[in-house]
């Protein structure tokens, strides 16, 4: 099972190559969209990368619910407990 404390920081690595900012500067109350202006295809990239590195799946119709870096922190270490 990976913690929070597990997922954060490689979390922050993707977001930060993908969304183009710095990882220092991704908290997890912000928003994808809002704070990070991640579009859908994205998002998309975010998961897939995220998936891979956490060895957990995320399923399409789950995405919409990931609104937030810790929204998607705290997904990615309830998945590991089940992949």
């Amino acid at each position: 099972m990976l913690s929070q404390q597990d997922v954060l920081p490689g979390l922050r690595e993707i977001v930060a190559e993908i969304a183009g900012v710095s990882g220092e500067l991704i908290e997890p109350g912000m928003s994808f969209t809002e704070d990070l202006a991640v579009d859908s295809l994205s998002m998309v990239e975010i998961v897939t990368s995220a998936e891979t590195r956490f060895s957990v799946s995320i399923p399409d119709e789950d995405l919409p619910s990931l609104e937030t870096v810790g929204d998607a922190v705290v997904y990615i270490s309830r998945a590991s407990v089940t992949a």
